[in-house]
C-alpha cells in the first residue's frame, strides 16, 4: 500500500537539477557592471525635500532640490562676477583707447588757413618725451604751454578739444596778434601786447612799425632787436591802447639803443621814452602830460617823460 511505502529520500536542493529554462546564475563581471555603483561607497544625503539636512549636506552624492538651486545661485553669481570683470575691463580699455593720442590734429580758434607741419611735430616731440601724456586725462597743458613758446614762440595758448577718431586728438591754437613790426637784416620780428617777440605772424602786417634810426651797424643789429627791447615796445603800444592813444610808429633816434620816440596818432609831436623805466608808469605820465598840453593848447617839439614823476617839453 502507498501508505506503507518506502519514502523517497529528500534530495538536497543543490543537487536538484536546474530546468534548462532557468536564468544562467551571474557571473561576477556582471555583478561588477551591475553593483558597481554600490562598491566602495557610502551614499549620502536624500532626494526627498521632508529630509532635515545635514551639515555636510552639499557634499552628499544624493542632493536634495534646495541644495541643487543653491549650488546653481552660486554657479550663477560666479559666471555673472566673471562677466561684470570682462565687461569692466573692455570698458576701461576701450576708454584708454579714446583717451590715447597716437595722431595730432592741429587746429586754430580764429583762422581759416592751413597750418604748417611744424606745430603738429612739435606736440608729437612733447609726447614722445612724455608718453603718459599721450593720454589725454593725464595731458598738462601748462608744460605744453611752456614747450610749444620756447619753440614756436608766435603761439599763445594750446588746449586739447577732445577726440577727432581713434587714436586722434585735437589740439587748438592760439596765435599772437602782433601790434608791432621791425624789418633788420631782411627778418620780420614782431611783437604782441604782452611783449613777446616772435618771427612768424600768422595775421595782417600790424600798423605799428619800428623805425630805426639808430646808425647801428649790421653786426650789432640784433641787439638792437633783443627780447628785451621788443618787449618794451609791445607793453607800450598795449598800454597805449588802453588809454585811447594809438601808436603809430616807434622810431629808434640816432646814435640810441636804449631810448625810442613815439609817433601818435593825431598828435604832431614825438614823445620820448626810456626802455630801461618802466612802460606803464611812463605811459601814466605821457597820458597825463598830453591831458595838460590840449587843456592849455600848447603843441610843443616835442615830449619827454624819461624821468620819473616829471615830464618835460620844448
Amino acid at each position: 500500500m502507498a501508505l506503507f511505502s518506502k519514502k523517497q529520500p529528500d534530495i538536497p536542493r543543490r543537487r536538484q537539477d536546474v530546468p534548462s529554462s532557468a536564468p544562467e546564475r551571474a557571473t561576477e563581471s556582471s555583478l561588477d557592471e551591475r553593483y558597481a555603483f554600490r562598491r566602495n561607497r557610502t551614499l549620502t544625503g536624500s532626494a526627498s525635500s521632508r529630509v532635515i539636512g545635514a551639515a555636510n549636506e552639499s557634499n552628499a552624492q544624493l542632493k536634495s532640490p534646495r541644495v541643487q538651486m543653491h549650488e546653481l545661485a552660486q554657479r550663477r553669481r560666479h559666471i555673472g562676477g566673471i562677466l561684470a570683470l570682462v565687461m569692466i575691463g573692455a570698458l576701461a580699455l576701450s576708454g584708454l583707447v579714446f583717451q590715447f593720442t597716437a595722431h595730432v590734429i592741429v587746429r586754430t580758434s580764429d583762422m581759416s588757413d592751413t597750418l604748417a607741419p611744424t606745430y603738429a611735430e612739435a606736440i608729437n616731440t612733447y609726447l614722445t618725451r612724455q608718453p603718459i601724456e599721450r593720454l589725454r586725462f593725464m595731458l598738462r597743458e601748462d608744460a605744453l604751454n611752456d614747450y610749444l613758446q620756447t619753440v614756436t614762440p608766435e603761439v599763445a595758448t594750446v588746449h586739447v578739444d577732445g577726440f577727432g577718431g581713434l587714436g586722434r586728438s585735437i589740439f587748438v591754437l592760439e596765435m599772437r596778434h602782433p601790434i608791432a613790426g621791425w624789418s633788420i637784416r631782411g627778418v620780420q620780428q614782431y611783437v604782441d601786447a604782452t611783449g613777446t617777440s616772435f618771427a612768424y605772424n600768422h595775421y595782417a602786417t600790424p600798423a605799428v612799425q619800428i623805425v630805426d634810426n639808430s646808425g647801428i651797424q649790421v653786426e650789432a643789429g640784433q641787439a638792437v632787436a633783443s627780447n628785451q627791447f621788443l618787449s618794451f615796445v609791445g607793453r607800450v603800444v598795449g598800454l597805449s591802447n588802453t588809454r585811447h592813444y594809438t601808436v603809430e610808429q616807434v622810431v629808434i633816434p640816432q646814435g640810441s639803443t636804449r631810448q625810442i620816440e613815439l609817433r601818435v596818432k593825431d598828435v604832431s609831436f614825438p614823445i620820448k621814452l626810456l626802455i630801461d623805466r618802466s612802460a606803464g608808469e611812463q605811459v601814466e605820465d605821457m597820458a597825463r602830460s598830453l591831458v595838460w598840453l590840449k587843456a592849455h593848447n600848447v603843441t610843443p617839439e616835442y615830449l619827454d617823460v624819461r624821468v620819473s614823476g616829471r615830464a618835460f617839453y620844448r
